[in-house]
């Protein structure tokens, strides 16, 4: 993480390469936060604890937990097509974020200090959340037969941290 990293709570504001619309400067560098939270999320989906060595932890934690929902969802689809208007819906949904009630990890981050920060967190977690649903789908579904991997899907069940960011049900 660099020194200019702007932070929002205590979460870094990290660059990232996306069309969608929201606070984050553009990524010039190969991997962007999104892709690291794509590549070891099979790795770190196993682990009960995470140490948090600095605010990127914070953001690359809620894109884990977020990649968990987005499973959830992909699980019941059948297509790419349909896996993507599911994580559209899901992109768009406003889910709690750090400091409000229901959001499951507020002892680890701090909520925004003011309506402004409120503000740009909110927009910058949905632009998250639309890219990585975007990029998920890419790995998910396999081109030649348009269904989900198992090899994706078999990681339904676990929870990162035992967390999830929707209550249980949804």
């Amino acid at each position: 993480m660099d020194s200019d990293t702007k932070l929002i709570g205590n979460m870094a504001l990290l660059p990232l390469k996306t069309q969608f619309k929201g606070p984050a400067p553009k990524e010039t560098r190969e991997m962007d936060i999104i892709d690291e939270a794509l590549y070891y999320f099979k790795a770190n989906v196993f682990f009960k604890n995470y140490e948090i060595k600095n605010e990127a932890d914070r953001t690359l934690i809620y894109i884990t937990l977020y990649i968990s929902e987005c499973l959830k969802k992909l699980q019941k689809c059948t297509s790419r097509g349909q896996g993507e208007k599911e994580m559209y819906t899901l992109g768009i949904t406003n889910l709690p974020i750090p400091g409000e009630p229901g959001f499951p990890l507020n002892a680890m981050y701090a909520k925004p200090a003011n309506r402004q920060e409120e503000e740009v967190m909110r927009n910058y977690l949905q632009q998250i959340r639309q890219e990585t649903g975007l990029r998920l789908c890419e790995k998910v579904f396999d081109p030649q037969t348009d269904k989900p991997s198992k090899w994706w899907m078999c990681f339904v069940k676990r929870q990162f941290m035992n967390k999830s960011l929707t209550a249980p049900g949804q």
